[in-house]
């Protein structure tokens, strides 16, 4: 039985499925700031090379980091808890076995060289469920990359200050855990959707890879790639002073 976040992350992504996939790849035809110009290219720069790699795609959504992976000579399998997003995703990577399933029970039981997660572990509470999951099908020394908000920009929030809008810092509370309103987005057919996720301090998420049995080899604050400076202005100019994402990439022990 799914727990009170998976349902809530599956509705809202079912929901929102069309409109996401529209919306990442045709509606911004130069693609979506905050994932092709900030995180993807710090996510795939740390993964690096994958020809020959088995990889598994967790939460893999609508399959686009899946295809972007499999071009690239990895073997990728993937799975996400939203059947519809696994529709779009199987119509876009015909020959890859993506599967509905959850962080907190993946569904392959085989082992992998990586474990790739982009945005998608604040979604879960349990984490230390979660990293007992990724290790079970991780091989040794087997690497897992995570991508998620920065624990002190998560913090924050966006006002407008004599015109300018900046991120002001301390105004949540950094040092409380839990669920949080993360955004919402606004559907064509009018209807808004809230997506929740959860916040953790620095300190808690590093003691939560350590006491998982793995080793921290990398660590990156994404930063927004150059040719964003004239496609997304504001956005550059924003996101090249602070911090939105965080990449990790463990060695498990």
């Amino acid at each position: 039985m799914k727990n009170k976040e998976e349902t809530e992350t599956e509705e809202t992504y079912d929901a929102m499925a069309p409109f996401y996939h529209e919306y990442r790849t045709t509606k911004f035809k130069g693609g979506w700031f905050f994932n092709e110009y900030l995180e993807m290219p710090a996510m795939l720069t740390a993964l690096g090379n994958v020809k020959g790699k088995k990889i598994l795609d967790w939460g893999c959504g609508s399959g686009i980091y899946a295809k972007i992976l499999s071009k690239r000579g990895a073997e990728v399998k993937g799975f996400d808890i939203s059947e519809e997003m696994i529709k779009i995703a199987r119509t876009e990577n015909q020959n890859l076995d993506l599967r509905i399933g959850s962080g907190l029970k993946i569904p392959f039981d085989e082992k992998f060289d990586i474990v790739f997660a982009s945005l998608a572990l604040h979604y879960l509470k349990d984490w230390n469920k979660v990293f007992s999951e990724v290790s079970r099908v991780l091989k040794k020394e087997g690497l897992f990359l995570f991508s998620d908000d920065n624990p002190v920009t998560k913090s924050s929030k966006s006002i407008t200050y004599e015109g300018n809008k900046i991120k002001a810092l301390g105004i949540r509370n950094y040092f409380k855990e839990g669920e949080m309103h993360s955004a919402d987005w606004e559907l064509p057919n009018g209807k808004t959707v809230r997506i929740r996720a959860y916040s953790r301090t620095f300190e808690s998420v590093i003691k939560t890879i350590l006491q998982n049995n793995f080793e921290i080899i990398d660590y990156v604050d994404a930063f927004p790639i150059p040719s964003a400076k004239n496609k997304f202005p504001e956005e550059y100019k924003l996101w090249s002073k602070v911090p939105k994402f965080v990449i990790w990439k463990l060695k498990k022990k």
